[in-house]
Parts: structure tokens; C-alpha cells; sequence
């Protein structure tokens, strides 16, 4: 123990142990007020003590299956040994990490490393986290082009901060942040509709999610190639935002790489590279768009970002891509999103409530609609007219209650399920997911019991709120 470590009197553990039954009344205190009431209302408010790979276990060591990731991540699933490894390694080295005025090995190793799946980009700038990805893409876009207005589609999702916030396609989370960034919406899969915007001649960039995290839907087979030409023809920039579909999740290292010939000249990626411990984002590019950037020397601190690149990030993302190749993670997302998704799938015609299957690799929605038995037909009613999106909020909690599984909506006011589990998932997870939906199903079709009672509840709290 060293001489600080002595005269502090700080120990974590013994401040968990103290207060750690605290948590939901500290935040509800001194956090979002909203998130423990929301928890405390659908049944979520758990206490999990420990978490490893893709379990997490209460303090009656029973485990829950994770198949939400941390919203995609926890792609390596919690507490990976080697990202472990790396974190201890670095912090021990005591690196002269952040001084500004120095060029440290790691940034450049991991910038080498994530090229590498992606060579037709030449550079890398590293960040803190997702939106931070995509507002690097927003501003270089602009100013490499000198154009003011980027597309991006409907529903979209791209992060809460200004500018990503003026890409983001739900007007729920827009409302009340006005005035934004002069931006324009267009369907997902409207060429016509990219076409006519690009004819206008203002537009920098058009910022797309390969598939779309609000309730996974997947641009049409051709689209992206198509869109990549018209943006060329009228020196408009491709900008990929993979910070939920990148490293692996789709079953390919990008989404985008699903598509023959599609290169971006942005790439936004984040989340899983962080092994689930330090946050980092990062926007990989072409050359001639940094250098217009970064013009002069004058102008080398023109875009940057105070813990952007710290040792501990690139440690963690240097050893999240070791994982991934020595693991073959990415075919195992495949393998087993493939599995996954068919056995689910299957299920489309036993159950009138459930309308579709759909995602690739692990990134799967499972689609709720209107059934056509009159019994079920007006319990369905009884919810959409009290909150669309109730129904699948009533498939979650009896996942969780009652299998001890973890998932959740894909957006507000949707009746979709998204799967993003970490990307090591077997068949013995597989097996219990579709085992414990299956259960959820019976019992949905079955017209009675604790679920429509919990429906019920809902439907109260919906309408309290208007």
C-alpha cells in the first residue's frame, strides 16, 4: 500500500457494502427522478450483485440471461477476462497519458487496428462516446464540403446532443430543444426522396444506420450502393453511423459490409468497443477530409475532445478486437442471430399476437399486431387506445419476473422487441430465450391470467398520465 493509499480514508468496497442498498432512493434524490419511478412501475427494480459474460445474479444467486447488452454494449458480455487484463495493465504501466503535446502508442495501434476492417479509410478520430462519433461526422461533413444541410431518415436514431439530436428521426426527442441544425428528414429507402434533396445542391452528408435501432428495420436490399452513388454524384458525402451495428453485431464486422461495394467516407462506431468499461467513440474517414480539417497547424486543435483517446479507452478497444478475432465473435454472432431468428421466426404462424421476425446476426425485432380473434381482439383494443406499445411492454416484464430475462421495447409507442445480447451467446441461450417466450406467448393466447392483469395496470397508469 502506498503512502497515499494509507492516509486516505476512501474504500470502496466498504462504501458498497455501507450504502449500496441506497441506490433507487439516491437516484430518485439526486439523478432522473423519472428512472426509478419508471422501474419501480413495470417490476424492473431489481438488485443484481454481479454480473459476468451474459448473466447477471441477484443476492439469491439466481442468474438472468442478458439480451439487452446495455443497449448493445456489452458486446463481449460483462467482465471479458481480457479486457480485464488490459485495463489492469495499463493503469499499472502508470502511462504519461493525456499531457496533449505528445503522440502516445495506443491511440495509433487501435486507429491501425479499426482500419484494418475497414480499408478503403485512411484515419481515426477518437471520442467519448457514440453521439460524440456523430457529431464529428456532422461537423467534418459540413466543412469538408462547405455545405450546411445532411439528410437522414425518418425514425432514425443517432444520439441526444445538439447536432446528433437534429439527425434524430423521433419527434419525442426533439421536442422542446429547438432551435436545431438545419437538417432534413426522408424515408428510409426513398431514393426518389434522396435524390430530390441532393438536387438542392446544400447537402453535405446523408448519416444512415445500416439497420435502424428503432424497431430494427433494415434498408432495402440495393439501397445503400444506390444512395452511395447518388451522394458521389453530387459530392455528398455516405456517413455510416455502426455505433449499434458495428463490431460484429450483424453478423459482419459493419452493417454495411452486408452490401457489395458500399464504402462510406464516414464511419461512426462506439459502444461495444469499449468492452463494457471505459466510454469511447470513434469516427473513422478518408484522408482528404481530415486534411481539410486539420488544414494548417494553425488549425490541429480545431476539432478535439479532452479525454478523447486516453489510455484506459484504447486499451479496453485494442483488446475488445483481440477478443473478437481470437473468439471468431463475428461468425458467432451470425451463427447464432441465424439460429436465434429462425426458431423465433417459426413461431409467426402459432401465434396471431406476434407479426413478425425480423434483423440480422444479433440484432433481431420481434413485431407484435392486431389479432383476429374477437376475445384477443379487444384486449388488444383495450391497450392501443390506452398507449401504443403497451402490449410489448407486457411481453418484457413477465421475461424478466418470471424467467429472469432481460429485454425491452425498441422505441416508444412500438409494439417491437429488440434483442441486442452479447454477441458470445450460445445455444443454451438461445434455448432459454425461445423456451421462456414461448411460455410468454402461451399464456398471451390463453386470454387470462397475470399478464392481462398487469395489461390492465398499464392501461390505468396510461391514462392517469393524460
Amino acid at each position: 500500500m502506498t503512502a497515499a493509499e494509507q492516509r486516505s480514508g476512501f474504500d470502496l468496497g466498504k462504501l458498497l457494502a455501507e450504502r449500496g442498498s441506497e441506490r433507487y432512493d439516491l437516484h430518485a434524490r439526486h439523478l432522473n427522478h423519472q428512472l426509478p419511478r419508471m422501474l419501480h412501475t413495470i417490476g424492473f427494480d431489481k438488485v443484481y450483485e454481479r454480473a459476468e459474460g451474459a448473466y447477471f445474479w441477484d443476492a439469491e444467486d439466481q442468474d438472468y440471461l442478458d439480451m439487452l447488452a446495455g443497449f448493445g454494449v456489452m458486446g463481449l458480455g460483462r467482465h471479458h477476462p481480457v479486457v480485464r487484463r488490459a485495463l489492469h495493465d495499463v493503469l499499472d504501466a502508470q502511462l504519461a497519458d493525456l499531457t496533449r503535446f505528445d503522440c502516445q502508442p495506443l491511440p495509433g495501434l487501435l486507429a491501425e487496428k479499426l482500419l484494418g476492417h475497414a480499408p478503403h479509410l485512411d484515419r481515426v478520430f477518437f471520442g467519448n462516446s457514440g453521439t460524440e462519433a456523430v457529431e464529428t461526422a456532422l461537423k467534418f461533413a459540413r466543412y469538408a464540403t462547405g455545405r450546411p444541410r445532411v439528410l437522414y431518415c425518418e425514425h432514425a436514431f443517432h444520439g441526444l446532443t445538439t447536432g446528433s439530436l437534429s439527425v434524430n428521426g423521433e419527434d419525442s426527442f426533439r421536442k422542446g430543444f429547438a432551435p436545431l441544425l438545419p437538417d432534413t428528414p426522408i424515408p428510409l429507402g426513398d431514393l426518389a426522396a434522396l435524390e430530390r434533396e441532393l438536387r438542392r445542391g446544400d447537402v453535405a452528408g446523408f448519416v444512415v444506420e445500416p439497420i435502424q435501432g428503432k424497431g430494427v428495420h433494415e434498408t432495402p436490399p440495393g439501397y445503400l450502393p444506390a444512395a452511395q452513388e447518388l451522394l458521389r454524384r453530387h459530392k455528398a458525402l455516405l456517413i455510416a453511423d455502426e455505433v449499434q451495428t458495428g463490431l460484429g453485431r450483424t453478423g459482419d464486422f459493419f452493417a454495411y459490409q452486408h452490401e457489395a461495394g458500399v464504402e462510406p467516407d464516414l464511419v461512426c462506431v462506439a459502444k461495444a468497443l469499449s468492452g463494457g468499461y471505459v466510454p469511447v467513440g470513434a469516427m473513422l474517414g478518408k484522408d482528404w477530409i481530415f486534411k481539410r480539417v486539420y488544414s494548417s497547424m494553425d488549425r490541429v486543435l480545431v476539432h478535439s475532445a479532452s479525454f478523447g483517446a486516453n489510455a484506459q479507452a484504447m486499451a479496453a478497444g485494442l483488446a475488445v478486437l483481440a477478443v473478437m478475432e481470437d473468439e471468431k465473435v463475428v461468425e458467432n454472432a451470425r451463427i447464432a442471430g441465424d439460429l436465434l431468428r429462425t426458431r423465433l421466426a417459426a413461431l409467426v404462424d402459432r401465434y396471431e399476437l406476434l407479426h413478425e421476425v425480423r434483423g440480422r446476426g444479433l440484432m433481431i425485432g420481434i413485431e407484435f399486431g392486431r389479432p383476429t380473434s374477437l376475445g384477443l381482439r379487444s384486449r388488444w383494443a383495450m391497450l392501443q387506445a390506452a398507449r401504443k406499445g403497451l402490449f410489448a411492454q407486457m411481453v418484457v416484464v413477465p421475461l424478466l419476473q418470471r424467467h429472469r430475462i432481460l429485454t425491452q421495447v425498441s422505441g416508444d409507442h412500438l409494439e417491437v422487441i429488440k434483442l441486442i445480447p452479447p454477441l458470445i451467446i450460445g445455444e443454451r441461450e438461445v434455448d432459454r430465450f425461445v423456451d421462456a417466450f414461448t411460455a410468454v406467448m402461451d399464456d398471451a393466447h390463453g386470454g387470462g391470467g397475470l399478464m392481462w392483469d398487469f395489461g390492465r395496470t398499464l392501461v390505468k397508469q396510461a391514462m392517469a398520465q393524460r
